[in-house]
């Protein structure tokens, strides 16, 4: 009875709650029943019960297929290069918004570089074909026009990698930096006030105050980010690939996508996947361990 006398109340929390909590339950809990494909020959015809098991034999496939390796590297890289490149940037952003005193400059920079997150991928890839395209490519005409032998940023296998993570640079670092912008927002005045009157100037308030007070928020954004540390967006690399970069742009999402929708080997991208979303547990769960040894909160 107590339980029911929390939930009245509490009711219209609750009742905000509800829709997220349906969103949950619909698009990320039901669809773990799909993970038995993974033991399975899975057949659609007779369902996930009646499909014979087969235990391992999918993973044991996958981890003898000469694509694994190809696969795991290209992911990891993806994966280094949005951790070095990608994640500092809305942090830094963020840290730069927060030393703006004009409100109304400040609102209209905040504007202008979150407009990029709701652009879709098909969008943002197609600028920047236009971009960097050998056929009139703004970009490689200015290279003609300085003289310069122009380039094939987008067949070239070695800028593959450079240009996915610029496009995700532009699009995200914008979006990124609500969370450490309200985290900042918490921080108290009077620790300002107190470093000026110390002498500290704004580089020592920063480094002294600042980073400081959202360290926490950094290091819980970065132990999540580490659990999509193998996730790509599919879209994107899906629009960047072609038959001259594809030795190192394909990845664990655009292979199952090809091995499992294309081909119909349901069974065997679910075990991919499950491989790949095991990753990212572990290492969420190893990042969050050190944290909590630095003496940090955690995510759990």
């Amino acid at each position: 009875m107590t339980i029911f006398r929390k939930l009245a109340k509490d009711k219209l929390l609750y009742l905000m709650l509800l829709p997220g909590a349906v969103y949950f339950a619909v698009f990320k809990y039901a669809p773990m029943w799909g993970v038995l494909m993974a033991f399975q020959n899975y057949m659609p015809h007779l369902g996930f019960w009646n499909s014979p098991w087969v235990g391992f034999k999918h993973f044991e496939r996958f981890f003898g297929e000469p694509e694994f390796w190809r696969l795991f590297r290209n992911t990891l890289l993806l994966g280094v290069y949005n951790i070095a490149f990608f994640f500092p940037l809305p942090i830094v952003f963020a840290l730069l918004l927060n030393e703006v005193r004009q409100a109304v400059y400040k609102k209209f920079v905040q504007t202008l570089v979150y407009i990029p997150h709701f652009v879709s991928w098909v969008v943002i890839v197609g600028v920047y074909y236009i971009f960097f395209t050998t056929e009139g490519g703004l970009v490689n005409e200015l290279i003609r026009a300085f003289g310069g032998q122009e380039v094939a940023f987008l067949m070239e296998p070695g800028w593959f990698r450079t240009l996915v993570t610029s496009q995700i640079i532009w699009k995200e670092t914008g979006w990124g930096t609500i969370i450490f912008l309200a985290a900042l927002a918490g921080v108290d005045p009077g620790l300002y006030e107190s470093a000026r009157m110390d002498g500290a100037n704004r580089w020592r308030q920063m480094w002294h105050i600042t980073l400081p007070a959202i360290r926490s928020t950094i290091i819980i954004l970065l132990i999540l980010r580490l659990g999509h540390f193998l996730d790509s967006h599919f879209s994107q690399i899906f629009l960047m690939l072609n038959a001259l970069n594809r030795e190192v742009g394909e990845v664990y999402d655009t292979y199952v996508y090809t091995a499992g929708l294309q081909r119909g080997q349901f069974s065997y991208t679910t075990a991919v996947q499950l491989f790949k979303n095991g990753v990212g547990l572990l290492l969420v769960a190893a990042a969050n361990r050190l944290a909590k040894r630095f003496g940090e909160e955690g995510v759990y």
